[in-house]
């Protein structure tokens, strides 16, 4: 099983890159905001302990987010690997991380970022916000605060897979398909051996 975590701050592009990956290595992308939303939807009892945690205003901690992870990893059992969108955010959580998917008799492989300034992110996020119509993409303040979190965030996550050999930095400006090359390189100097192509048709979506 090969598993990656792509980072990138808002705007650098790691969206389209992700699919990019999905459509070639066969991957089951996991977004803990999408995985968040499902189990609300499906009403499972890890949903519901966040739907109430999220009314009252708290955080949904970590051992709930890894718990929604470890459902996930459970129903795509047969899965070439899976590329984590954003997660882990905190040494903790990469910790938490580690040991599931060791539970599983895997873990990751690499963890990608994509770096990009922060003018050029703002700039291409008020960019998107003219048609994306989300109001964090129209705030230039909002956008740099979140762009500061990022980089608080990663910074720690970083030194985390840098210790296992594991953390690799790109630069996040430049042609779609030229990154992509680059960050495909990466993967495939670190996909476990034991790792064989997958047919088109096993490409999946998110699942929680």
């Amino acid at each position: 099983m090969h598993n990656i975590v792509l980072f990138g701050p808002p705007g650098a592009g790691k969206g389209t890159q992700s699919q990019k990956l999905i459509a070639k290595y066969h991957l089951v992308h996991l977004s803990t905001g999408d995985l968040l939303r499902a189990q609300i939807a499906e009403g499972t009892e890890l949903g519901l302990r966040a739907k109430k945690l999220m009314d009252e205003g708290l955080l949904v901690p970590d051992e709930v987010v890894i718990g929604m992870i470890g459902h996930a990893l459970e129903k795509n059992k047969a899965a070439a690997g899976f590329i984590f969108d954003g997660f882990p955010r905190t040494v903790a959580q990469a910790e938490s991380l580690d040991k599931l998917l060791a539970g599983h008799s895997t873990g990751v492989a690499s963890m990608v970022a994509l770096e990009v300034g922060e003018e050029e992110l703002v700039k291409r996020l008020l960019e998107r916000g003219k048609t994306s119509g989300r109001t964090d993409d129209q705030d230039e303040s909002r956008i740099r605060r979140r762009v500061q979190v990022y980089n608080t965030e990663t910074a720690q996550v970083a030194g985390h897979y840098a210790s296992q050999g594991k953390f690799h930095s790109l630069n996040g400006i430049g042609e779609i398909e030229d990154i992509f090359g680059q960050i495909s390189a990466i993967i495939d100097r670190h996909k476990p051996s034991t790792d064989q192509d997958v047919p088109a048709a096993a490409t999946k979506e998110v699942k929680a």
